[in-house]
């Protein structure tokens, strides 16, 4: 028989399980998400972003995900100027998150990817058999070759087209081939998004589109009629190394408020992240860049689907970043 002292120890030891179980069932819980979650980002991301939404719906699947795609300063725009809500705001360039969304539509922003720019064609492209990384920008100007890229207003894959002519030009030494390849260039042939060009390379329309490198693979790997040029890490705008050389080009962009102008320089391409103030969906968003910015979980699904990764890291308004991130972010 247990003695009165066993007896007490076995009572507190029920307790405790008992009193343990009913703390653990609410915590649970309330870690079964639901509602929506809203994600604005690039449109260079929708592959890599349409793969993290499956993933995370494995894990959640009462999270309802609504994402649009968009130039990176259409989508920060539809937050600051029409009051769009977003969860999350991806940009395929950070400055746009800092000079449009900071301090009054967001305060922190964090860079998680990198990418370079590439010249994109298909096998039925004119002179799809000469063109490479030498001799790309005398392919272009040929009579009757049909070139694009995004409008630089719009989407930074577009304004980084624009700094790589004028990259171009110091590079190979061609005088006035800046003014070449902008004038060689029909506004028809300039689209709000950059992925918008692909269908025109597709039907013929185009025989050739300036493309994030990433873009470039995802799209190869889907199919094999689709190529591309890498170009020298001097004007692709991928490279820390010539950082400088890079900041010597610059292009005029319309500013926040109306009338406003803005001069951007060329900078290495630098993917970011933030929080655009909404509380509607907060532990959803949390919970969905908990699961994107993990290396064994997000950012390894980011690195299969072609988008190279970058460490994470605050550029701005590290104090601000939510506490349930700072772990993730640098």
């Amino acid at each position: 028989m247990l003695s009165n002292f066993n007896k007490n120890i076995l009572l507190t030891a029920l307790f405790v399980v008992v009193l343990s179980g009913l703390l653990v069932i609410p915590t649970m819980a309330n870690e079964e998400l639901k509602g929506e979650l809203l994600i604005f980002h690039a449109g260079s991301l929708t592959v890599p972003v349409d793969n993290l939404k499956t993933a995370f719906n494995d894990i959640y699947p009462d999270v309802e995900i609504k994402s649009e795609a968009s130039g990176s300063r259409a989508i920060a725009r539809q937050v600051a100027e029409l009051g769009k809500p977003a969860d999350i705001l991806m940009s395929a360039d950070y400055v746009v998150i800092d000079n449009l969304l900071i301090p009054d539509h967001a305060d922190w922003n964090a860079i998680f990817a990198v990418n370079s720019m590439v010249i994109m064609y298909t096998d039925q492209s004119k002179y799809a058999d000469e063109i490479n990384e030498d001799n790309w920008y005398e392919i272009l100007v040929r009579n009757g070759v049909q070139y694009g890229h995004s409008e630089p207003d719009m989407d930074p894959c577009g304004y980084r087209s624009v700094l790589l002519f004028q990259l171009a030009e110091n590079y190979y030494q061609k005088e006035g081939l800046n003014q070449a390849l902008l004038d060689n260039c029909p506004q028809k042939n300039i689209r709000p998004k950059s992925v918008e060009l692909i269908a025109l390379l597709e039907t013929g329309a185009l025989d050739y589109a300036f493309e994030y490198e990433s873009v470039a693979m995802q799209h190869q790997a889907m199919d094999s009629r689709f190529k591309y040029v890498k170009l020298p890490e001097a004007i692709n705008l991928s490279s820390l190394e010539y950082i400088d050389e890079y900041a010597r080009t610059t292009i005029e962009l319309s500013g926040a408020e109306p009338g406003e102008t803005i001069t951007t320089k060329g900078e290495p391409i630098v993917y970011s992240l933030t929080m655009p103030f909404n509380d509607e969906n907060r532990d959803n968003a949390i919970a969905f860049l908990q699961f994107m910015l993990d290396p064994d979980q997000g950012l390894k699904i980011l690195q299969e689907s072609g988008q190279p990764i970058h460490e994470v890291e605050a550029v701005s308004g590290k104090e601000n970043i939510p506490e349930e991130l700072a772990d993730l972010i640098k």
